[in-house]
């Protein structure tokens, strides 16, 4: 090969290389410092969920609040399951316990004990494994059971699903999620 061609292909490498760098130093910049985080006053984060949230007490829904939306998120998804059904040192399935989608980017926050009568406009129902709307709290049948609450952003607003359940909803989010978050609680009878 002749030297000016060598030359001139290192030249290009240097060159593409340079431009790599550049631009992702220029994303990097510009990228959110935030992430999406979802908090509870009501539990910690692996802590023990109170007997109010539950089949025992209330069976009313903890707060839940959220942080570091990414700017581009159309609406969020809340969706609320314990993978350690029926018994966590023999999990047979997932049991769902809330589905929320087309929840606005612009809400902050779910209050305790939200109904859907007070759920933020716009806001659609999926359906749990009890075959319903809502919330339904904690109820293991034995031992010390993992309540995931699993947070999305979506790039779209999804359309009307008539209460979907997890499986459906999931299927609809495909390809639109970009950010996700969660908080576990644990509670035992």
């Amino acid at each position: 090969m002749p030297r000016q061609a060598i030359s001139a292909s290192l030249r290009l490498l240097l060159l593409s290389s340079l431009m790599t760098i550049c631009s992702y130093g220029l994303a990097a910049e510009g990228a959110q410092t935030m992430s999406l985080k979802l908090q509870s006053p009501d539990f910690n984060d692996y802590g023990p969920i109170a007997k109010t949230f539950t089949c025992d007490g209330d069976d009313i829904s903890p707060a839940l609040t959220w942080s570091g939306i990414p700017a581009n998120a159309k609406t969020l998804v809340l969706i609320v399951d314990d993978p350690d059904a029926p018994d966590p040192k023999a999990p047979k399935m997932t049991w769902v316990h809330w589905v929320l989608y087309n929840i606005p980017s612009t809400a902050l926050e779910l209050p305790q004990g939200v109904g859907a009568d007070a759920l933020p406009e716009g806001t659609l129902l999926g359906k749990n494994d009890w075959k319903q709307t809502g919330y339904r709290g904690p109820c293991p049948p034995i031992g010390r059971h993992r309540y995931f609450h699993k947070l999305y952003a979506l790039d779209v607003e999804l359309p009307d699903l008539k209460q979907p359940t997890k499986a459906d909803l999931e299927k609809a989010m495909q390809g639109h999620i970009i950010g996700q978050t969660e908080l576990i609680g644990t509670y035992q009878r």
